[in-house]
């Protein structure tokens, strides 16, 4: 472990060479390649150099309890435990911090929020999700791009899917995948009795097309008239998109764009990076890493956090945790949540090395 802890000292002090040479500023793309890796580097590199140090030090101790020097002796024997102890400590964050990183974590993402039972309180409860992801968005300086929607009856979303561009979009948003439930009072309830409604939220890596082998064979390419609000090209021109996949089954609409050409290519985009994620689920079956834990795995079918307005509080069943605060993390204050999401997957990745 020490050497290659003494690798990852030493590569950070060689990109902070590369990135010193004036031949290197002149190439824009090389020195933002590097200036990555160097900043990916720094925590686990910081905790790397410690380490080494005190490892070192200790070495040092140790080979001075083997002199004849009883003062040296005496001096040591007080300061060795407390070294042990502080590379044992340490030892613990860098097995976690060397974990392997999650290629798709920096990657943007596609969120698709969908109203599930619960009827109308179901779509008001996707609007809810929506807004808390759009300000989550804004507070991480990311972008968000509506690429399909289809709103509920009388109020709400039916179905929305968005994509969300910014460094380490999916990374953050992954372990919102699954069902939420929402327990309050509905609006048109007039005895005040609490109801139970559910929206089912799916996030995908967004993929390129040359990460996904897509044969044009395989795909079947219906247009028809859009429906719902949108103007006069509603009914009057063909500029929904429908795209079949055919292997998988998969199906993707998007009607929001007056021009056919747009509404195909995000309704492509979309449907990329479903198959993209598609793929990397097959693989996960079939090297048989499934997990207790659906943190990583995002299993839509599962039920992972309930909202309960007359308590105030948000309980994220996957880690057992209850956060009073609903006020907050519903206007976008994530943090908390999708870190301590975070720990405890890389706790259970930790337990399967």
């Amino acid at each position: 472990m020490i050497e290659k802890l003494k690798e990852i000292v030493q590569r950070r002090e060689d990109l902070s060479v590369a990135m010193a040479d004036p031949a290197t500023a002149a190439d824009p793309k090389k020195y933002a390649a590097l200036a990555k890796e160097h900043s990916e580097l720094s925590q686990v590199a910081d905790r790397a150099g410690n380490y080494v140090s005190i490892h070192d030090h200790l070495l040092e101790d140790e080979e001075v309890l083997k002199s004849g020097d009883p003062e040296l002796k005496e001096l040591v024997q007080d300061e060795i435990p407390e070294l042990k102890k502080q590379l044992a400590d340490l030892e613990e964050e860098l097995k976690i911090l060397l974990l392997p990183k999650d290629p798709d974590d920096d990657k943007h993402t596609i969120l698709e929020i969908r109203s599930g039972t619960g009827g109308q309180e179901a779509a008001l409860f996707a609007g809810d999700l929506y807004r808390m992801y759009s300000r989550y968005a804004e507070r991480q300086n990311w972008n968000i791009e509506v690429m399909s929607l289809s709103e509920g009856e009388g109020a709400g979303i039916k179905e929305i899917i968005v994509s969300v561009k910014g460094k380490g979009a999916y990374g953050d948003l992954k372990y919102e995948s699954g069902v939420h439930r929402v327990q309050r009072v509905p609006a048109t309830e007039a005895s005040g009795r609490i109801h139970t409604s559910a929206a089912s939220v799916a996030v995908l890596p967004e993929a390129d097309e040359v990460e996904v082998d897509i044969d044009p064979v395989d795909l079947k390419i219906d247009t028809y008239r859009a429906s719902g609000a949108g103007g006069q090209h509603v009914n009057k021109t063909e500029s929904a998109v429908r795209i079949t996949h055919s292997p998988t089954g998969i199906v993707v609409t998007c009607q929001d764009e007056k021009s056919q050409h747009k509404n195909r290519e995000k309704a492509m985009k979309v449907l990329v990076s479903r198959l993209y994620a598609h793929q990397v689920e097959k693989q996960q079956r079939q090297r048989a890493s499934e997990r207790r834990s659906m943190v990583s795995t995002g299993d839509r079918s599962a039920k992972i956090r309930t909202y309960n307005y007359p308590q105030g509080r948000v309980t994220d069943h996957r880690i057992n945790l209850t956060l009073y605060k609903l006020d907050g993390i519903t206007d976008g204050d994530l943090t908390e949540l999708i870190e301590q999401l975070r720990v405890h997957d890389r706790m259970e990745r930790l337990a399967e090395v």
